[in-house]
């Protein structure tokens, strides 16, 4: 995604003022809802088609979510199953705190150890369960945010089996992980899948064809997809993807899981047939389209450029991308010759002087025939930045590369545990949104809300509905509320969550010894 290009939540690009140009398809017949619907031919081709669309709902009680998530670990011994929900609930009790702050006595912390050594507590044993509860939706279109972050436990420390990251001088592994969220708002479902990736030095000599051959970095995007899945009957999922996902091999494998993609393309320059029988480059084609549309888009400002509002151009068609003359086993074997995929492009016109003008090209397995068409496929890849803020609710929320373990496979099974906690402190912040006038009964445990109404003062103590309930959170966590003040951010929760659940726990210990 482009630096820049987000809305007062800080989770995507704002847009506003859609002014509705001419709607002209491309040699296409109206097209229906989204989703992968496309028709595998025998010739290997593929074509287009159509397709349609509920929720999830946080636990707030820790104890109540840890069992829910990791009570069914498969740990080949059903005490550290029960161990592995205790140390979830004293992760989520203070997810940024050290082992041994979130733990508080040395014996807990020594069966943390020993917990995440053995042999079968791995990354992918604790994670699983959540991301099977997170497939098993039984209606709704649901969006599979995908991306790779860069796990840097620190170039100085002597941790066994990590792999030089960055620029080769640190270590650590990365992290593709692969976001469920509603395609229709905010509401995060959880992950869908996610695997880890130890880099491997290039051999020397080795040849371009060598290199399509061996199992490259770019596998992973591939490992995720297989992994997530066909949707279940009723469902659709969407993979969203930024330009890493840009390669022929992973269309195919999207092909055959039978969902649905947006892609922002990387290589601009690739020739793909046009509905004309033309073969041309991809950006020269895009140059032939006419404008359907324009909107504004609100962009901040980082240190490349200044905070501006954007208005941006709309233009859509339809191409038939070919497999590259060069290219890996799977993809020869797999069969796939061609690819019909819809584009759209955003542009934007007259920027500021001395600043690089926005731009997205998104190719779509979904068809696109009218500008309000268009304007979906934009909406959904503008939701992408969720994952960005996942990774952030791990790096920063639970302090993931700042654990002292020792070796790798105990920093895997930990990322394992920690990455569904940052699913939980993201879910902190969008469940406010999705449905802010919901009774707070019906989600906030009653002995929550009985305390809360004792810290607060005033008209706060009213407390009747999710946001209010939320925004008591957020005072605690040192949100002001005031007038010009924006939604409070997951940082923020977090924080008045954690002094939250310390004021319920002195509380109980006071009732156990008190009556």
């Amino acid at each position: 995604m482009e630096k820049g290009g987000c809305d007062r939540s800080g989770v995507g690009p704002c847009r506003s003022k859609a002014i509705r140009g001419q709607r002209r398809a491309v040699g296409r017949e109206e097209p229906g809802r989204a989703g992968w619907s496309g028709s595998y031919r025998e010739d290997g081709s593929v074509g287009l088609g159509t397709e349609v669309f509920p929720m999830t709902c946080l636990e707030l009680e820790v104890n109540r979510w840890a069992e829910a998530q990791f009570g069914s670990c498969q740990l080949a011994d059903q005490r550290r199953t029960r161990r592995a929900v205790k140390v979830a609930t004293q992760f989520a009790t203070d997810p940024s705190g050290s082992t041994t702050r979130q733990t508080e006595s040395w014996r807990s912390c020594k069966a943390v150890y020993r917990l995440m050594d053995n042999k079968d507590v791995t990354f992918r044993a604790l994670a699983e369960p959540h991301w099977k509860q997170t497939r098993a939706q039984t209606s709704g279109h649901f969006l599979l945010l995908g991306d790779t972050t860069t796990l840097d436990f620190g170039a100085h420390r002597n941790v066994e089996g990590l792999s030089p990251v960055g620029d080769g001088r640190g270590r650590g592994f990365l992290l593709h992980s692969s976001l469920m969220v509603n395609a229709e708002g905010e509401e995060i479902a959880g992950l869908a899948g996610q695997t880890i990736y130890h880099r491997k030095p290039r051999p020397e000599g080795e040849t371009s064809r060598q290199r399509l051959n061996r199992d490259r970095e770019s596998k992973i995007w591939g490992e995720v997809i297989e992994l997530v899945g066909a949707a279940p009957q009723g469902v659709t999922f969407t993979h969203v993807f930024d330009r890493g996902a840009d390669n022929f091999e992973v269309y195919c494998r999207l092909v055959l899981s039978q969902t649905g993609w947006v892609v922002r393309a990387a290589q601009l320059k690739r020739r793909v047939d046009t509905p004309g029988g033309e073969r041309q480059r991809l950006d020269h084609y895009l140059g032939s389209l006419p404008v359907s549309g324009t909107y504004e888009l609100s962009v901040p400002a980082n240190r490349d450029q200044p905070g501006r509002t954007a208005k941006v151009e709309v233009r859509f068609g339809c191409v038939v991308v070919p497999a590259p003359r060069d290219c890996g086993k799977f993809v020869r074997q797999c069969g796939i010759v061609t690819i019909t995929m819809g584009v759209v492009e955003v542009r934007e016109i007259r920027p500021p002087a001395g600043v690089k003008p926005l731009r997205w090209v998104l190719l779509t397995s979904l068809a696109v025939g009218s500008f309000d068409d268009a304007w979906q496929v934009i909406g959904y890849y503008e939701k992408r930045p969720l994952i960005e803020e996942f990774h952030k609710a791990l790096k920063t929320g639970c302090r993931l590369e700042s654990r002292q373990y020792r070796k790798s496979h105990r920093l895997e099974a930990v990322t394992g545990m920690l990455s569904v906690l940052a699913v939980r402190l993201l879910q902190l912040k969008s469940v406010a949104r999705v449905d802010p006038q919901r009774p707070a009964e019906a989600v906030v445990p009653k002995r929550w809300l009985t305390m809360m109404r004792c810290l607060q003062r005033g008209r706060h103590r009213k407390l009747s509905t999710v946001r209010e309930f939320y925004h008591a959170i957020a005072r605690l966590g040192g949100w002001l509320g005031r007038k010009h003040d924006g939604e409070p951010g997951w940082i923020t929760l977090w924080r008045g969550f954690d002094k939250f659940i310390l004021i319920m726990r002195g509380a109980d210990a006071n009732r156990s010894k008190c009556g």
